[in-house]
């Protein structure tokens, strides 16, 4: 299967000794042109994709050798194809409050609560904290406007990454931000035999949403495994940064309109261009060492 991305340019030391490689993604983005995406890796005769990454890391980290029993996804730009109707949804319900938001505030704040994206608003354009009644109607509106989007389209290749995962005896976790009950109850009927209710972290369940680590390290500890047994999925800036507080190996999927590098520079090794480009690669990951 040909790689969908090509070596443009080598970055060595001043000993010649490669340290990075700069992959070009030939698909265009949103906005025209090509993303070129830094991937900490190593071109020997093939693009070894994720194991320089993954030694990079656990060598910084002082863990031990990598043994893979877990995977903790986020949900929404991850799992689902709905980050473009959360961008309008949270567009219109804000504009109809009074408050200055739009598409590229929904990216940069996703991964956040939808309390907590309320309340950055208002302290930023208002001067003061949101009340509760202000959180509630506006999350309310919000809801509303995605909802009558039509229903939410899963990931084209999530699911097929979701049942090599499965096949493979690792635990799998839903790790997200999101407190629309809607599309948590869906992930049953979308992904079904996937996710159990004691492998899911949602708004309900954390006092402090991404960037902090907590949605992650309690995913860490519903696990009961160690920070070098986990792998993290996430698309947004945010959940990047939760993952690397949590001090977890991430994978960044850049499925919407931001700049790959701000992923790569929120804290994730490496960073792809889509699911289904993971689901290709998958077979990439280095051999669990347990």
């Amino acid at each position: 299967m040909p790689l969908p991305f090509e070596a443009t340019r080598e970055d060595k030391s001043s000993e010649g000794k490669q340290k990075n490689v700069f992959i070009e993604n030939r698909v265009a983005t949103p906005f025209g042109g090509h993303n070129k995406i830094p991937i900490f890796a190593v071109l020997n005769e093939a693009l070894i994709m994720f194991e320089a990454p993954i030694k990079n890391f656990s060598r910084n980290k002082a863990f031990p050798n990598w043994e893979l029993k877990a995977v903790f996804f986020d949900m929404d730009g991850v799992l689902y194809d709905s980050m473009h109707m959360h961008a309008r949804a949270w567009t219109q319900a804000m504009q109809d409050a009074g408050l200055a938001f739009d598409a590229q505030d929904c990216y940069l704040n996703e991964g956040r609560t939808g309390n907590a994206t309320i309340n950055n608003a208002i302290v930023q354009q208002w001067g003061r904290e949101a009340t509760e009644e202000e959180k509630q109607s506006i999350y309310a509106s919000k809801s509303a406007y995605f909802n009558a989007q039509g229903p939410v389209r899963p990931m084209p290749f999530a699911l097929e990454l979701l049942r090599l995962i499965r096949s493979e005896g690792k635990q799998i976790f839903v790790v997200t931000g999101s407190g629309q009950r809607d599309l948590i109850d869906g992930l049953n009927r979308d992904f079904p035999d996937i996710f159990h209710p004691d492998r899911m972290v949602t708004a309900f369940d954390v006092k402090h949403g991404k960037p902090h680590p907590e949605p992650y390290l309690m995913a860490l500890g519903k696990s009961g495994l160690e920070p070098w047994q986990v792998l993290v999925v996430e698309n947004a800036p945010l959940g990047v940064q939760s993952a690397a507080a949590a001090g977890l190996f991430c994978i960044g999927l850049n499925t919407g309109p931001l700049a790959p590098e701000v992923l790569s520079e929120s804290g994730a090794q490496v960073v792809l261009d889509s699911m289904q480009s993971l689901y290709e690669h998958w077979h990439r990951l280095p051999a669990d060492k347990s």
